[in-house]
C-alpha cells in the first residue's frame, strides 16, 4: 500500500500560527518555540492506513508511520484498537520512520497517537483512526479451553486445544502471548506446548487453595502465519478447593492424605507388584467413575481376572485406578500384590472416593515402577521442575517438549 500524505493547508497553518501568537501569553515575551501549544502534525507525516468509511487497511500489512517533513521528526507513536490492544512497534533512531513490530487485528477500529516536534523543537500532534479489512484467508485458530467450568483441586492445569496446528515457533509466540491466564490470589505461571495442537498451564507449584482462575483469548481477529487468523474463543473460569495431596509410599504400603498440609489420614494399601509396578511421580485425578469392570485381558496378564471394582478414582488414561480391594485386604499394609492399581479396604476407598476431586494430587513415591510421564496418560505435568517447564513456552525460550517415544511406550491399559 503506497503512502498517503496527510497535508495541511497553508492558510490554516497561517491562522494557527497567528492565533498562537496574538498575545504576549501565548507565545511569552521571548518567542521560545518550547512555550507554544502543540500544533497540527499532519503536514509532517504521512501513514500507510486509508482514512474514511469505505475504506479499510489491509491488516497483513504492518502500520507505518514516516516524517514527510525533513524539518521534522517523529518523537512518539501510540497505537491501539478499540478493545484496548496496544500494536508494539519501533522508533527509528532519527525519528524518521516508527512501524509495527506486532500483526494488526483483522475487522478492527485503530486510533494512532502521533507525536513530533520540528526543526525549532515545538511539539507537534496528529490523532489518526483506521479500520482494518478481513482479508481472504482459509483457516481460522479457533481455541477451546479447558477443563469445563467448575471446582477442581490445586493440580488442575489448565489446557488449551487449537484447531490448527501451529509448528513455527514465532507463530506460537503470537498465539502463546493472547492467551491470558490470571488467578485470585495471583500466582506466576507459564504454558508449555504438549504438541502443534495442545497447551497446558500451570503454576510453577499447586494453585492456591480456594482461587480463582479466569481464563481468556485476545486471538480474535489477529495474524498468526500466511492465511491464518485468530477465531473467538470461549473464556473459562474455575475455581479450586481445599489442597488435598495423596502421598503413597510402596515400599512402607502406607498412603498419607494431606489436607490443606494437615494429615486427615492414613491407609493401609497395597500398590503393583513386581512386573505390573505402580508409577511413579505426581499425578492428578482424572475421574471419579465409581464402579469398573477390570480384566486381565487388558492388560495381557498371565493371571486371570474379571472384577467388578467400586469407589474407582481414575488417576491415567491408561487405567490406574486408586480403588477399594476388599479381596486384598490381608496384603494391605504389608505387601504389594497389585497389577498397577493402588488398593484399599472399602471402608477406606469410600472415604478416599468421597474426599477427593478432579484435579486433587496422587503421589507415588518408593515404587519400582516408572516414573509418570509428562503428558500422554493423563496430567503428569508437575512431574516437570519448573526450569524444565519453562522451556516449553514459546515465549520464555528454549525447545518446546512433548510426549516422546519413550513417554508413549510406558502407557500401559488398565489394571488393578
Amino acid at each position: 500500500m503506497s503512502h498517503i500524505v496527510i497535508s495541511r493547508p497553508a492558510v490554516r497553518c497561517t491562522l494557527l500560527v497567528t492565533a498562537l501568537c496574538a498575545g504576549v501569553t501565548a507565545c511569552g515575551s521571548d518567542g521560545n518555540p518550547l512555550s507554544h501549544r502543540p500544533y497540527d502534525a499532519a503536514g509532517q507525516i504521512s501513514v500507510n492506513a486509508p482514512s474514511g468509511e469505505r475504506k479499510k487497511a489491509d491488516p497483513d500489512k504492518p502500520l507505518e508511520v514516516v516524517a514527510a517533513d525533513s524539518d521534522g521528526r517523529i518523537t512518539d507513536v501510540t497505537a491501539y484498537d478499540a478493545t484496548g490492544r496496544y500494536v508494539a512497534g519501533e522508533l527509528a533512531a532519527d525519528g524518521g520512520r516508527w512501524y509495527s513490530t506486532s500483526p494488526l487485528a483483522a475487522h478492527a477500529s485503530y486510533t494512532v497517537r502521533v507525536s513530533t516536534e520540528n526543526e525549532d523543537g515545538a511539539p507537534g500532534r496528529k490523532v489518526l483512526t483506521f479500520d482494518t479489512g478481513m482479508p481472504t484467508t482459509k483457516k481460522r485458530l479457533d481455541v477451546t479451553f479447558g477443563p469445563k467450568a467448575g471446582t477442581y483441586g490445586v493440580g488442575q492445569p489448565v489446557t488449551a486445544e487449537l484447531s490448527q496446528p501451529v509448528k513455527a515457533r514465532a507463530q506460537r509466540a503470537v498465539v502463546e502471548r493472547a492467551l491470558k491466564v490470571s488467578s485470585m490470589p495471583a500466582t506466576d505461571g507459564a504454558w508449555h506446548w504438549v504438541d502443534d495442537k495442545k497447551l497446558h498451564y500451570r503454576p510453577k507449584d499447586y494453585w492456591p487453595a480456594q482461587a480463582t482462575i479466569q481464563v481468556r483469548s485476545n486471538l480474535a481477529g489477529i495474524k498468526i502465519g500466511d492465511r491464518m487468523w485468530g477465531g473467538k474463543a470461549k473464556p473459562l473460569t474455575i475455581t479450586t478447593g481445599d489442597k488435598l495431596v495423596a502421598v503413597t509410599d510402596a515400599a512402607a504400603h502406607q498412603m498419607t492424605v494431606y489436607k490443606n498440609d494437615e494429615v486427615v489420614r492414613q491407609i493401609p494399601v497395597t500398590t503393583g507388584r513386581p512386573g505390573y509396578d505402580t508409577r511413579n511421580g505426581v499425578k492428578v485425578v482424572l475421574a471419579k467413575e465409581g464402579t469398573v469392570r477390570m480384566t486381565s485381558a487388558s492388560i495381557g496378564a498371565s493371571d486371570f481376572y474379571d472384577l467388578i471394582v467400586h469407589h474407582s478414582v481414575r488417576v491415567t488414561n491408561s487405567g490406574e485406578y486408586v480403588h477399594a480391594a476388599p479381596w486384598s485386604v490381608g496384603s494391605q499394609g504389608a505387601a504389594n500384590v497389585s497389577h498397577g492399581c493402588t488398593g484399599m479396604s472399602t471402608e477406606n476407598a469410600a472415604w478416599f472416593y468421597d474426599t477427593v476431586r478432579e484435579g486433587d494430587i496422587v503421589k507415588v513415591i518408593n515404587s519400582g515402577g516408572e516414573s509418570m510421564a509428562p503428558f500422554g496418560n493423563g496430567f503428569g505435568d508437575w512431574n516437570l521442575d519448573w526450569a524444565k517447564w519453562r522451556t516449553g513456552s514459546a515465549l520464555i525460550g528454549g525447545t518446546p517438549d512433548g510426549p516422546t517415544p519413550a513417554d508413549r511406550a510406558r502407557l500401559r491399559p488398565q489394571s488393578v
